[in-house]
């Protein structure tokens, strides 16, 4: 019954993942940040514009011409030009022979060859496609309040027009979503995770049922970067045992069932935010934070992470078998002495440890992988904050269209690239 952390929880749009910091018990000063400076500020891409102010008379108080001898830097202010939206009209030149007429007597019309539409029978070019996906996907804006702002611009388009504009773009893109899946599948180390979506019109579903979207990422140690979203009417099993078929390696996620079916080419590693976060819990009462041993020891080992996540992966694993491995110890040994009632808050928190034991373990022979599944729940918490504005997908095919989109987007920004 493991659940997303993202699930029916609004602290995770206000608050960071648990991993330890926000209730240290030494509570470091907090220093006085460092102002950045313009250089730090602006771009050194931005292009410059120079203005001169010139005097407006020329002459001196007696009447003589002035000579330039100089300018004075004064200061430097940001222009912002608001967007334009223009109509091209395209019109294809007609040529013909004229030699060749005269010799038969036959016009040879020759046209130019014109290139197709991004999408037929459409106003829609790619760059008006482009800010209406960047609006929606990055910034998080639906499209019934995109309307209003191409309305301003010149242009009355329907929330129908724009959702077809998503999907007929978004299949053009599936060839290049099915790249990165494969580069993804070919890593040998990744990590998923699966959060609940509304698809309106599901064949054979309640407007209301959820479906869900999943998500695979690379680890963040990969020289290769890639996220990818997968659309699915189900959280079975069987879709995750498709969705990974080509996969065989190194596994992080959760502690949800449905991973199991992926088989023994599969080897699983857990993740200890979720862990902390029933203990986490379990120390809540009445809003404040009563440190439990397990918890105490979860966090020095978060602590050390903090300290070794830059290292190389070889260097990880060496630490976390020197180190790591005292304290994960200790935590066992606290976990199988306690008697806790099963149904209570720390009962619940520590049957969950005990059902990931294997997979938690596991983290000492792995450098490659953060000691949390983080970098999956944040690549979701990207779509959780685009599901909370616009609610809903009208069509599954809406649906395939956010997984390829966000696919797309989510990985340009994991490799550094402007999306």
């Amino acid at each position: 019954n493991q659940l997303s952390l993202l699930e029916e929880d609004d602290r995770v749009f206000t608050e960071p993942e648990q991993t330890g910091e926000e209730n240290q018990t030494d509570q470091v000063q907090s220093t006085k940040k460092r102002k950045r400076t313009r250089q730090e500020v602006l771009n050194r891409d931005l292009p410059v514009k120079i203005a001169f102010v010139d005097v407006e008379n020329k002459l001196c108080p007696h009447g003589h011409s002035l000579v330039l001898v100089g300018e004075k830097f004064i200061r430097e202010q940001l222009y912002f030009q608001p967007a334009k939206l223009y109509r091209e009209e395209i019109h294809a030149h007609t040529y013909k022979c004229v030699d060749c007429e005269n010799v038969n007597g036959l016009a040879h019309l020759i046209q130019a060859q014109v290139p197709n539409p991004m999408i037929p029978h459409s106003l829609g070019s790619a760059s008006v496609i482009a800010e209406i996906i960047h609006q929606k996907y990055e910034q998080g804006v639906p499209l019934y309040r995109q309307i209003k702002d191409w309305q301003r611009l010149g242009v009355n388009l329907s929330e129908t027009t724009l959702a077809n504009w998503m999907i007929k773009s978004g299949e053009l893109m599936m060839p290049l979503y099915e790249l990165i899946r494969k580069s993804l599948m070919a890593q040998s180390c990744i990590q998923g995770d699966e959060t609940p979506i509304q698809v309106l019109r599901e064949p054979g579903k309640k407007a209301s049922s959820k479906s869900y979207m999943w998500v695979a990422r690379s680890v963040r140690k990969s020289p290769i970067q890639a996220v990818l979203y997968a659309y699915g009417d189900t959280r079975s099993g069987t879709f995750a045992q498709n969705l990974y078929r080509d996969f065989t390696g190194t596994f992080q996620c959760d502690g949800y069932s449905g991973y199991n079916s992926l088989g023994d080419s599969v080897t699983r590693i857990g993740c200890f935010a979720h862990v902390r976060r029933k203990f986490y819990d379990a120390a809540n009462v009445k809003g404040k934070i009563q440190m439990s041993r397990p918890l105490k020891l979860l966090d020095k080992m978060f602590a050390l992470e903090r300290e070794w996540q830059h290292l190389s992966p070889r260097s990880r694993k060496r630490r976390r078998r020197g180190q790591l491995r005292g304290l994960l110890n200790k935590f066992w040994r606290w976990i199988d002495q306690a008697d806790e009632l099963p149904k209570s808050q720390l009962g619940k928190a520590i049957t969950y440890a005990q059902n990931q034991r294997a997979t938690l373990n596991m983290i000492t022979e792995h450098g490659e992988f953060d000691f949390s599944n983080n970098a999956a729940e944040r690549n979701m918490k990207s779509l959780v904050i685009g599901r909370k504005n616009w609610l809903f997908s009208t069509s599954p095919a809406g649906a395939k269209a956010t997984a390829i989109w966000m696919t797309l987007i989510e990985s340009a920004k994991a490799s550094g690239v402007n999306p």
